[in-house]
């Protein structure tokens, strides 16, 4: 007969599956438990750089480079053009106001002032011919004015006499009209000769007036060629010294070419470059200062200049009261340029970190000293020592301000002595 087997409640294959689902149970656990925690990196100190926070004394300011520039530059172009045929000084010498510096030659314009000199002659010749025709012309109507004047005291004689003798009918009426004719003749001879000479004396005089004009404007003509000639030798406008002097024996300048510069030494400014970034910040009378040997000077901005160059512009600065002594042109100045006043604040000293973290968190060390973690702050002004802290830290509070490279997405570092 058979025989019942007994079934077995655990068979291999139900062992091997239960095995596999505890296994996998076990693996995600493990993975939530240990991606769920605080990633964290064991750090010596002696590699870090822990620094406290503090509350004291607050001004923002950029350091920037400054030129030390002459107060004044006047700059020498070429009136006219022209080869240049003498230097009477070299780059670099003291000048005198109207002392020569360089004499250039340009034969077309001189040529134009001989060709000017000789209509100027030429005119003044034509006035003065003028001038004797009309004083001739004039002493002859005075000669026909004399002699109209003695025929009509002839004719007005005989006149008279004839009226009273033909009256007493002692003379006949042809003879006493024939002298009535030679009267009225003369009359009107007298009023033809005085027409004449009043119309020849104005059209002398205004003969005499257009030469004359003529006359003056070539003169103005001429005095403005003999100026532009007299531009060919170039000289110092004022006193100071001359500075950056291009030009060369034989060599040729066009008209407006720039020749060299002078400096005023009466005084001088530092010309500043400034990121673009703080261009709304900058305006006239924001201070700073810079240290000279030694010693701290002020200064002023007086001069703002807004136009951006990669990424840069620029400002004049003068010193407050005494200038340092022995100072030269082109002489290079740190400055601090200061963009806002004196106050207290919360202090968190640079460093590497920020680069990481754009200012937006930092490591905080905990108050035992052996773990920093985390912590999200908020930073304001800045300057090159320190970060004005807004939220997230106080004083006495102790952070990593390093640089943050070599710890990726940890959450806390744990501190080894």
């Amino acid at each position: 007969m058979d025989r019942q087997l007994e079934k077995k409640k655990w068979s291999r294959k139900r062992i091997l599956t239960i095995g596999g689902i505890t296994a996998l149970v076990l693996l995600v656990s493990g993975s939530i438990y240990f991606t769920s925690g605080k990633s964290k990196l064991n750090v010596d100190t002696e590699r870090l750089t822990i620094s406290e926070i503090k509350k004291g004394s607050f001004q923002e300011f950029i350091p920037v480079n400054g030129i030390v520039m002459p107060q004044t530059t006047i700059y020498l172009d070429a009136m006219e053009g022209g080869r240049v045929e003498q230097k009477f000084v070299e780059d670099g010498a003291m000048m005198t106001k109207g002392q020569p510096i360089l004499r250039l030659s340009n034969t077309d314009l001189e040529l134009q002032l001989a060709n000017q000199e000789t209509q100027v002659f030429n005119v003044l010749t034509q006035m003065q011919i003028s001038k004797n025709n009309s004083e001739q012309n004039s002493i002859s109507r005075q000669n026909q004015n004399a002699d109209v004047d003695v025929a009509l005291k002839e004719a007005t004689r005989v006149y008279n006499m004839n009226k009273k003798l033909y009256a007493q009918k002692v003379i006949s009426t042809q003879e006493f009209n024939s002298s009535k004719n030679q009267y009225d003749y003369q009359v009107k001879r007298k009023q033809l000769t005085k027409d004449v000479m009043k119309t020849d004396a104005t059209s002398m005089a205004l003969q005499a007036t257009q030469m004359g004009e003529s006359y003056s404007q070539m003169k103005k003509t001429l005095a403005l060629m003999r100026k532009k000639v007299g531009d060919l030798v170039v000289r110092a406008p004022v006193d100071g010294q001359l500075t950056s002097l291009d030009a060369e024996i034989g060599e040729s300048k066009n008209k407006g070419q720039r020749l060299g510069q002078l400096d005023v030494i009466s005084g001088f400014k530092v010309r500043v470059d400034v990121d673009e970034h703080y261009i709304s910040r900058i305006f006239n009378g924001l201070k700073g200062d810079a240290d000279v040997a030694g010693k701290n000077y002020p200064l002023v901005i007086k001069k703002v200049y807004t136009q951006v160059t990669n990424g840069r512009f620029q400002v004049d600065m003068e010193f407050v009261g005494k200038t340092p002594a022995n100072i030269r042109r082109g002489q290079t100045l740190q400055i601090h340029l200061t963009l806002s006043d004196e106050t207290q604040a919360i202090l968190l000293p640079k460093g590497g970190f920020y680069q990481q973290t754009g200012g937006n968190w930092i490591f905080k060390v905990g108050e035992n000293g052996s773990v920093a973690y985390k912590v999200d702050i908020q930073l304001g002004r800045q300057n090159p020592d320190y970060y004005e802290v807004l939220q997230g830290l106080k004083p006495g509070d102790k952070v990593i301000t390093n640089s943050y490279e070599n710890y990726g997405e940890m959450q806390e570092l744990v501190l080894k002595k």
